[in-house]
């Protein structure tokens, strides 16, 4: 009889395994008589203790019966006991409509880069600081220590929650209470529990365009129909916004996303005045208002707000570190308990002893010690992209978004779109990650452009980086010429 043991664990489980597989699947036949359990240990190569244990162990199960002296044989098993043909299940139809929307998002299309990379100009790498990783080993073990193991709230510790209200209030001009501050797993989840509490199926959202790709994501997932709305050099242009209200809008007031401009203050009113006639809400998604070189942030929307309709959400991630997920919001009164609620069904509260270390970091004076390091540190390799992008690409490129944040926006106005593909499928063979600004808008941008990223690599690497670049701008270019030289030839020729 053959076989085949699966080699995971003690020999006698192995039998088993098998032998049971050989009965459901039918090649061991109802009342078909087994080899003895000498024979069965010949030939196996096994001992007769290791054949004994597994049939007991199968006898006791009702696969088999028998006694020592008569023989083992099969027995007869119900019909629902046995398994169904195998089918193939991959290719099984969405369960839901959320499913099927779920699916069409496969993440932020950034072409794959070769392991001969050596420059990844990509945003969203956070800046790690070298002497973070020791300094949140030991908040993570005095948290451990310090901490009840048990759930923690849902809304999030209180200590987190008061160290959140002490540094929106010096950072961001923010006036508010625990009871408003609710702990999230990152700005993703934000999204996610404001589209679950604030919105049905069909209904309007406003946002950016360009816009952060995530949250159209996160939206559109739930059903929601996107309205983009066009930003400008002061931000949202408020203007364009329906006469018939959106259920609420988001916009990146501090640092629109990802074009880095900035909402003006007539048009943050004008915003506010809008939510309060149109009874909507507004998401103010504060990703990186730390992040501050040349000036001071004006006040946030939430701090201007007199009529309660602005959502604040804030990440901790950007300026720690991206495996670091914890963000949160500061919420209007009267939606407080709908969203905790939400927040309690989806995950019973963000993990307590990486909360206590962070508020045991802020608490220390740590958490400000680290910004200070990480926007000087930022502000210096920002300085070196930008130096280093006028010397290689010179007038070619125009570069957006600088005064803030982790990444800058280089426009390419001489160039079209396939020139840009071009380009960056040029600079992803010679070692150097580019992307493109374009799978942030929702119809073609009429100037192409690509978003650098400055955090991963230190000066000397974007010093290098940029060379690259500019090398690749070149050829390009050379083959931008070669083709009109071949296109006025023929013309001549015709």
């Amino acid at each position: 009889m053959f076989l085949e043991l699966d080699g995971q664990g003690p020999q006698y489980r192995q039998l088993i395994r098998a032998l049971r597989a050989a009965i459901l699947s039918g090649r061991l036949l109802a009342h078909a008589r087994l080899p003895s359990t000498r024979e069965l240990a010949l030939e196996l190569g096994c001992s007769r203790i290791t054949v004994l244990t597994a049939y007991e162990q199968l006898r006791a199960d009702g696969y088999i019966d028998g006694q020592v002296g008569s023989g083992s044989y099969v027995n007869a098993l119900p019909i629902e006991t046995m398994p169904l043909p195998q089918v193939n299940t991959t290719t099984i139809a969405a369960q839901s409509r959320f499913a099927e929307r779920a699916r069409q998002y496969q993440g932020l299309p950034i072409a794959e880069l070769h392991r001969g990379t050596r420059f990844n100009l990509q945003y969203g790498s956070s800046h790690i600081n070298p002497s973070l990783s020791a300094i949140w080993a030991r908040e993570l073990s005095w948290a451990a220590i310090q901490s009840p193991l048990g759930y923690g709230a849902d809304q999030g510790l209180l200590a987190l929650r008061e160290q959140i209200c002490s540094y929106l209030s010096l950072r961001r001009g923010i006036q508010t209470s625990v009871d408003r501050v609710l702990i999230v797993s990152g700005t993703q989840q934000a999204i996610a529990l404001t589209a679950r509490v604030l919105l049905n199926e069909g209904d309007t959202v406003a946002i950016e365009e360009p816009h952060y790709w995530g949250a159209w994501q996160q939206f559109s997932a739930h059903g929601a129909r996107l309205l983009p709305i066009r930003s400008d050099n002061e931000g949202l242009l408020c203007n364009e916004l329906p006469t018939v209200a959106p259920r609420l809008v988001l916009v990146t007031p501090a640092h629109q996303f990802p074009t880095g401009s900035v909402l003006s203050l007539t048009r943050r009113i004008e915003l506010l005045s809008y939510a309060d006639r149109a009874s909507c809400w507004i998401v103010e998604d504060d990703y990186d208002s730390e992040l501050r070189y040349d000036s001071q942030p004006l006040a946030t929307l939430h701090s201007l707000d007199t009529r309660d309709r602005v959502i604040y959400v804030g990440t901790l991630s950007k300026v720690m570190f991206g495996a670091l997920r914890l963000g949160y919001m500061v919420l209007p009164q009267a939606l407080r308990a709908d969203f905790v609620s939400a927040k309690c069904l989806d995950d019973r509260g963000c993990p307590t002893i990486e909360q206590a270390a962070l508020a045991h970091f802020m608490e220390d004076g740590g958490f400000e010690r680290h910004l200070r390091f990480v926007t000087r540190e930022l502000r210096s390799r920002r300085g070196e992209l930008i130096e280093s992008l006028h010397r290689h690409a010179g007038e070619r490129v125009q570069i957006g978004g600088t005064h803030a944040g982790m990444h800058v926006v280089v426009w390419l106005p001489d160039y079209d779109h396939a020139q840009i593909d071009a380009l960056i499928a040029l600079a992803h063979e010679r070692g150097l990650g580019l992307h493109s600004v374009a799978p942030h808008y929702d119809e073609c941008p009429v100037v192409p452009g690509l978003i650098l990223g400055y955090c991963g690599l230190s000066k000397a690497q974007l010093r290098d980086a940029t060379q690259l670049f500019g090398e690749c701008l070149d050829t390009i270019d050379a083959i931008a010429r070669r083709h009109d030289t071949k296109q006025a030839v023929k013309y001549a020729s015709s």
